[in-house]
């Protein structure tokens, strides 16, 4: 049985054009206002302003520049000198610049680069163990030796939590010392007590932000240095990482070997990530994540990672489209937890270790599945071992249209699926597909229950 979606298909159109003029800033907040069409500069007013023939632009780089160095502590001096002037550009000239702690993005902000000529990376991590306890109100910690740890580093603090075995991370930067004893940019807010074995590792994001908006990034080149690098989860982490902010462009973006994710934003809505180049890192490539509202994903190549793109918990009214998710080790792309209203649809995901697309069995709790999702127009091809599925449809997963996509299998047919429908799933439309070169083209497991 099928649902009858020219509702939805109305609502899809209609969502989407309220998307569009919200992103162009032509949405009117009230019906009936007269429309603004003498733009001028207003105090407090940062709606509508004039399109200016020129903005304040800081240069940076090795040499001939507005500013001259590779590390971070120049490239943050560009960007705290435009916030200090209400917003602007900074560009990074072609050069290689090795960080020691996160850049920190303001608002109001456009980052441009040259390309695969200016490459942002970061120095190998180290790992020390913490050498005396501090309480949660405590604002320093002491390692059990200095290493090479510096006063501006960025760093991760990582316990086991005492009271639930979990484990706690904490982002900080290292703003004095005393030997091996060093104050914190901010206060712990947990227990580091050595009975969770605490540890201090000078792991960061490259780019990162925290409640900022209107922000674009541009021509950059940015690799993580994976391989001398422990892992950072991708709710922490990344070669970008963002948490609450809204209106981010993340746009011609290469963001590689990252021992964590490419790209992961926390809580953040519309952000577009555009003509982006994600590989090569362990976690994954593009991440929307928990909360997050309205992102686009277009254009983009997502390849070698662990999951091409990964919707998290509750992303809602998304698009991704018209991108190429090339041999991710487990998924092209996993969709669940709450991720309703999203569109995936002109996508090409090819060689996935285990699934194309997979919406995941998140049983939490009564209706926490990736409901009321479009899978239009993509092409999926060669997936996983001889057991591999295309698209797989798990849990009690609902009201889910899978129509017009080419699913392919070039290999032999050995016992790989075209489109499993999980026993619970309900109100699931297959229509127009061609599905050729599998054992089985559906296997329709309500059928059996």
């Amino acid at each position: 049985m099928h649902l009858d979606f020219q509702s939805r298909r109305s609502f899809m159109k209609s969502t989407v054009a309220i998307l569009a003029a919200g992103r162009s800033g032509t949405a009117r907040a009230s019906e009936g206002l007269p429309e603004v069409d003498r733009l001028r500069a207003t105090d407090g007013d940062d709606r509508h302003q004039p399109a200016w023939d020129e903005m304040l632009e800081i240069t940076v780089g090795p040499r001939n520049a507005d500013l001259v160095g590779t590390g971070d502590r120049v490239i943050q001096a560009a960007v705290d000198y435009v916030k200090r002037l209400g917003g602007g550009t900074v560009r990074i000239l072609p050069g290689t610049y090795t960080l020691r702690n996160s850049i920190y993005l303001p608002s109001k902000l456009r980052l441009l680069g040259s390309g695969p000529e200016t490459i942002i990376t970061k120095n190998a991590s180290e790992t020390i163990a913490i050498a005396d306890d501090s309480d949660w109100y405590d604002q320093e910690i002491t390692l059990a030796s200095n290493g090479n740890f510096k006063v501006g580093d960025g760093v991760v603090l990582q316990i086991t939590n005492p009271h639930n075995g979990s484990t706690d991370v904490i982002k900080r930067s290292l703003v004095a010392k005393s030997g091996n004893r060093f104050k914190l940019s901010d206060g712990l807010r947990k227990n580091l007590w050595l009975s969770g074995k605490p540890t201090c590792s000078s792991l960061f994001p490259l780019f990162t932000s925290e409640y900022t908006s209107d922000v674009t990034i541009e021509k950059l080149t940015l690799d993580g240095n994976g391989s001398n690098n422990a892992n950072l989860n991708g709710n922490y982490g990344g070669c970008i990482f963002l948490q609450d902010c809204n209106r981010y462009t993340i746009r011609n973006v290469e963001t590689r070997n990252y021992n964590g994710d490419g790209i992961s934003f926390q809580i953040c809505h519309d952000i577009v990530v555009e003509n982006c180049h994600s590989h090569d890192n362990t976690n994954l490539g593009v991440h929307p994540g928990s909360g997050s509202q309205r992102p686009l994903i277009r254009n983009c190549v997502l390849e070698r990672n662990d999951q091409g793109l990964f919707w998290c918990w509750g992303v809602k009214f998304g698009l991704a489209e018209g991108n190429r998710m090339i041999d991710n080790r487990s998924y092209g792309t996993s969709i669940g937890h709450n991720d309703t209203d999203n569109v995936m649809r002109n996508n090409e995901i090819s060689g996935s270790g285990k699934v194309g697309i997979l919406f995941r069995d998140d049983n939490r709790g009564r209706d926490f599945w990736a409901n009321r999702n479009v899978v239009e127009h993509n092409r999926i091809s060669n997936t996983g071992g001889e057991d591999g599925i295309a698209i797989d449809i798990q849990g009690q997963t609902k009201d889910v249209r899978l129509v017009n996509n080419d699913l392919r299998e070039t290999r032999q047919p050995m016992k790989r699926i075209g489109v499993r429908v999980g026993s619970q799933a309900a109100n699931i439309e297959l229509a127009r597909n061609t599905i050729e070169g599998f054992s089985t083209a559906i296997v329709d497991q309500r059928a059996a229950t």
